[in-house]
This record gives C-alpha cells, sequence and structure tokens, in this order.
C-alpha cells in the first residue's frame, strides 16, 4: 500500500476511534434521524453530537439532508458496520478464551 493509502486508512481508523462517533453510528444503524433525537439517543449534548456527525461526515460515513430547520443524518457507509462486526466477532473470541482460562 502506497503511503497515501495508509494515511486514508489510518483517518478511517481515527474517526472511529471515539466512542460517541460509534454510538452514533449504531444509533443511525435504525435508520435516518434527526440530530436532535440522534443526541437524545446517545446521551449528549448538541453541540456535542452535531461536532462528531460533522467528522463522520466528512470521512464519509454518514450523510444529511435538510428539511426547514430539521437537518437528519444516515448511514452513507454500509461497510462501516462489516468493519465493526469483524472488530466485535475478534474481540469476542478473545474474551471467550480468557474466561475458558478460568473455568
Amino acid at each position: 500500500m502506497s503511503s497515501d493509502a495508509v494515511n486514508v486508512v489510518a483517518a478511517r481508523f481515527k474517526v472511529l476511534s471515539e466512542p460517541i462517533r460509534l454510538q452514533i453510528l449504531q444509533y443511525l444503524e435504525n435508520g435516518e434521524s434527526s440530530v436532535t433525537n440522534v443526541t437524545k439517543g446517545v446521551n449528549s449534548t448538541q453541540p456535542n453530537v452535531s461536532k462528531h456527525l460533522k467528522m463522520l461526515q466528512d470521512e464519509g460515513l454518514v450523510a444529511k439532508r435538510q428539511d426547514g430547520n430539521t437537518v437528519y443524518y444516515r448511514i452513507a457507509d454500509q461497510t462501516v458496520f462489516e468493519l465493526c462486526d469483524v472488530v466485535c466477532g475478534s474481540l469476542k473470541a478473545k474474551f471467550s478464551d480468557r474466561s475458558a482460562m478460568f473455568s
């Protein structure tokens, strides 16, 4: 992989390294939602959620549309859930192996 490609991949992992962003993605997995509802769904503040949504949008993971004064976000790249499934599966196996040692 070229260094430019490595940087692009690193940027994707970096945007996914913040727990609130993963919560936002998980919330939006159920469908498009307003910023207000996302804020309530992840139990955060509107400025904080808006900041993280912007970062996710800049990385191409979410897309937005505006209807009057309300902004709605949706998942733009479904492959993010495939990546999360791989990571979660790996962690589940790792922790299952560890717990088996103590059985």
